[in-house]
């Protein structure tokens, strides 16, 4: 299935990394089906069937949405030919060819709704869906050796076929495993607005490339999301285009499980560091590098010229550089992003930037307006790294402790110093400094710098970040000699938290207060969720919580690594101060081809949340259904 989609994309002239969105697209829909080997099948490849009858009707028909397709006397459908779909599952498409037909999308025929008919060689499988979310109630595919048969049956205002007018020609694909099932409908008894039935239809020649256009329900060619086009309210307008959060994942085929693999994205990138992408923006990607530029990959091609290059501003490299990006919640409208690095000085800085008015691909230089410098001047290491913004539309940024070993200026627990915390700032501001504090700071007193702090005692978060659901954070805080520790706050949390270094290394005591004595009560400090030693690692890299689109069974699951050992484990939920449900990842998203993944610097998301893993070798990866 993925070559013949790749020849598709090659025959229509498409480019190499147009040839490899297809590929990406071929590998959800395999996910979609279950096909994670080759088809049991000695025969899988398209099969053609003719057709007796289809029904379609949508919710304007007075009966009601309905579907019923039924073929017969189907050559191809000979005993022992399938590939089980209660292994492999199965994937439904309808589809009017035309401007303006309807389209189911991809349907997903689990494998668990499958049965098989008789005993010993299956005579045929059922799919059974009493609960019908998807508008399928019922498939019946019965082998024969004089020819077997099919037939789908199906209705209920989630029947998501909509007949607007009369259409053209109507391809009707039943993907198990690696063989497709294809039909053409052109020939019809009836055919207008909410009802169509056609009839009769002999076997295709083969079966023909799927027609890529917006309205299929399907994301493909240039479209953000694909709902079907039915309205412009609904967060994807009939030109497929989103205009907010709820349609993210309309068209974008998700799979059964989750079973992962990783997908090269580029190895042409320098020293990268960070990832990101703008609100809504489902074609770019932004690569922070290290030494102080941004890259873009748009629809998979990495541009040659830099969004951003302000590399002469940048301290650079070991623990120096520019760390991250973060996009304004409004950037579609104000074109504002944030970036984090060390200037030549050595300071912490903190600047906005907006994209050029006339090519949103480049920034404009002159935007430039810095909102924090922060000294750092006795060490070059325990910069800290990562700006996000909050569910609250705040920007976090998370500051080292000043660097040298064991906090020796006592920063992380220094009220006083902006070094060993997260701050927490507004933004939304046209005057200089660019910034004020957020009334609801728990110090917003305290003055224009220190009212920014929202918690202490950090010694070097590298990478946080937000649940993009809950508002939940999650923070990675770099060890010192013997401990790598992942911290967690709910979204309800309103700040001031103490998360204990220099008393503590993750949750062992570390630096007595006095000297020789004992480390504080454990209340009221926030202690990690998970912590690991230095036999497993040096250096944490935090990541994210997975709410993207292709893989729902991993919703809630925090991705995070290590520099050093460069494993990828993963967590579900925290209880009574533990990270649940934890799990090694590391063999599943190993790259193979002799690739490894190597000095993983961050996880990153795109615009639905999708995410990635970023080497800094010079390698990003995006997770993807296996």
């Amino acid at each position: 299935m993925l070559r013949r989609l790749a020849d598709e994309r090659a025959r229509r002239g498409g480019s190499v990394w147009g040839s490899h969105m297809l590929l990406q697209i071929a590998v959800l829909v395999v996910a979609l089906g279950g096909f994670f080997a080759s088809a049991t099948a000695s025969d899988a490849a398209d099969r053609p069937i003719p057709t007796d009858r289809l029904l379609l009707r949508d919710g304007s028909h007075v009966k009601g949405e309905k579907v019923r397709f039924s073929a017969t006397g189907v050559a191809t459908l000979t005993p022992g030919s399938l590939d089980d779909p209660r292994v492999h599952g199965g994937t439904l498409e309808i589809a009017g060819r035309g401007a303006g037909d309807g389209a189911t999308g991809f349907i997903p025929l689990r494998p668990s709704g499958w049965r098989a008919l008789g005993a010993g060689v299956p005579a045929g499988y059922v799919y059974d869906d009493t609960v019908n979310p998807s508008g399928v109630r019922r498939v019946e595919i019965r082998t024969a050796a004089g020819g077997g048969s099919l037939l789908v049956v199906g209705g209920s205002d989630a029947w998501p076929y909509r007949v607007a007018q009369p259409q053209g020609a109507i391809d009707v694909r039943l993907t198990l495993g690696d063989d497709v099932f294809c039909a053409r409908l052109s020939t019809y008894e009836s055919n207008g607005q909410g009802r169509v039935v056609a009839v009769d239809a002999p076997a295709p020649a083969q079966c023909t490339p799927r027609a890529v256009r917006c309205g299929n329900n399907v994301v493909d060619g240039g479209d953000d999301c694909d709902d079907g086009n039915a309205s412009s309210t609904d967060g994807c307008t009939t030109a497929c285009r989103l205009t907010d959060r709820r349609a993210m994942c309309a068209g974008v085929p998700a799979a059964f499980g989750d079973d992962v693999a990783t997908e090269l994205v580029t190895d042409q990138v320098d020293t990268p560091v960070h990832l990101s992408a703008p609100p809504l923006d489902t074609h770019r990607l932004f690569i922070v590098e290290q030494e102080g530029r941004i890259r873009i990959v748009k629809d998979g091609v990495l541009l040659p010229t830099p969004f951003l290059d302000i590399e002469g501003a940048v301290l650079c490299c070991g623990e120096r550089g520019l760390f991250s990006v973060a996009f304004h919640p409004g950037y579609a409208a104000n074109r504002r992003f944030f970036v984090y690095y060390t200037d030549n000085d050595g300071r912490l800085v903190l600047a906005r930037f907006q994209a050029s008015a006339s090519n949103p691909d480049v920034a404009d230089p002159a935007s430039k307006r810095i909102l924090l410098r922060i000294p750092h001047p006795r060490f070059g290491n325990h910069n800290g790294g990562q700006l996000a913004f909050g569910p609250d539309g705040f920007l976090y940024m998370g500051t080292g402790d000043g660097g040298g070993g064991g906090d020796p200026d006592e920063n992380a627990q220094d009220g006083t110093s902006l070094l060993g915390k997260m701050l927490r700032i507004d933004v939304d501001v046209e005057e200089s400094p660019y910034r004020d504090v957020p009334a609801s700071n728990p110090d917003a007193d305290a003055g224009r710098k220190l009212g920014l702090i929202w918690s202490i005692g950090l010694r070097n978060p590298w990478r946080f970040s937000f649940d993009r659901l809950t508002g939940d954070l999650y923070v990675a805080d770099v060890g010192q000699g013997n401990v790598e520790e992942v911290n967690f706050r709910p979204g309800s949390s309103a700040g001031g938290e103490n998360y204990g270094w220099d008393f503590f290394e993750g949750s062992n005591c570390f630096e007595p207060d006095p000297p020789g004595g004992s480390c504080p009560a454990r209340p009221p400090f926030v202690f990690p969720v998970v912590e690991y030693t230095h036999d497993d690692g040096c250096s944490v890299t935090g990541g994210h919580v997975y709410r993207g689109c292709a893989l729902p069974a991993l919703h809630g699951t925090y991705f995070y690594s290590d520099f050093c050992t460069p494993f990828v484990r993963t967590f579900r939920g925290v209880s009574g101060g533990v990270a649940q449900n934890q799990d090694d990842r590391t063999a599943e998203l190993a790259p193979g081809g002799g690739r490894t993944l190597n000095s993983i610097s961050s996880f990153g998301e795109d615009a639905r949340g999708e995410m990635y893993v970023v080497g800094r070798d010079g390698e990003v990866y995006r997770i993807v259904p296996d």
